[in-house]
């Protein structure tokens, strides 16, 4: 389009009349004008939720679960008090769902890990292991206030007791298929051998994320944990491994 037609002007206008227009810049040189009262996309319910646990996980690696407040919360999500409360009903209740969003964090990685180092009983077991200490340290602020809020909140009780009973049949399971399958020999029951073992690490590791004295250092806590472990399911420090044995059922640490 000319600039005469972009001001209005009759095509046949006097030649200097129009070469005293002045010069329209092109669309591309003009800078949008700014978008005025645009509201920014709201957050589906789902989403709502999410950042209120991303920001209690991000307050709690700032200051102690008790230091925090529900305004605290609203304030980092830019949420009502009502709106926060058609999610949580406390604060207790953020730290519940956080645990067991790390749980599953956990489970995830653990299983992961097994099945990708092989039939090696030590690697499997190591690998496991690595991958929840890791996990655990990522999510070290949840553990910290659930054993800050454990005791006065029986639904925290109840959902960590739940976590570690699951964590306790699947070492179990484990553990039953390498000995019906000739990789682990007789011994202690299974049940039993699973939960001193899965206890010891649930506390091994708490006792290096609160900083107790005593404690493992934590850099070699893989290393003792799996060699215990090792020791107590295959009485011995290098296991058959699983190509060795002849196996009806496949063995997995994480079912």
């Amino acid at each position: 389009m000319s600039q005469a037609a972009l001001y209005g002007l009759n095509e046949h206008q006097d030649r200097s009349a129009r070469r005293a227009t002045p010069a329209v810049p092109e669309a591309k040189d003009i800078e949008p004008a700014p978008k005025r009262g645009r509201r920014a996309p709201r957050m589906s319910g789902d989403d709502r939720e999410r950042a209120i646990l991303d920001a209690a996980q991000q307050l709690l690696q700032e200051r102690p679960v008790q230091d925090i407040s529900i305004d605290d919360l609203t304030r980092s999500v830019g949420i009502s008090r009502p709106a926060f409360y058609f999610y949580f009903s406390s604060k207790a209740a953020v730290v519940l769902a956080l645990l067991d969003r790390m749980a599953e964090a956990v489970l995830a990685a653990t299983h992961q890990k097994f099945e990708d180092a092989g039939g090696d009983p030590v690697k499997q077991w190591r690998a496991a292991i690595h991958a929840s200490i890791r996990t655990w340290g990522n999510h070290a602020p949840v553990v910290v206030a659930v054993a800050q809020l454990r005791a006065q909140h029986p639904e925290i009780r109840e959902l960590w007791t739940a976590i570690m009973e699951r964590w306790v049949r699947r070492v179990e399971k484990a553990i039953e298929a390498d000995r019906r399958c000739g990789v682990a020999p007789p011994g202690l029951p299974a049940r039993e051998l699973a939960i001193a073992l899965t206890l010891m690490n649930e506390r091994s590791m708490l006792a290096c994320t609160i900083g107790e004295d005593p404690a493992l250092p934590e850099d070699r806590l893989v290393d003792i944990l799996t060699q215990i472990w090792v020791n107590a399911i295959y009485l011995d420090p290098a296991p058959r491994q699983l190509g060795e044995a002849s196996r009806k059922e496949p063995r997995d640490a994480t079912t």
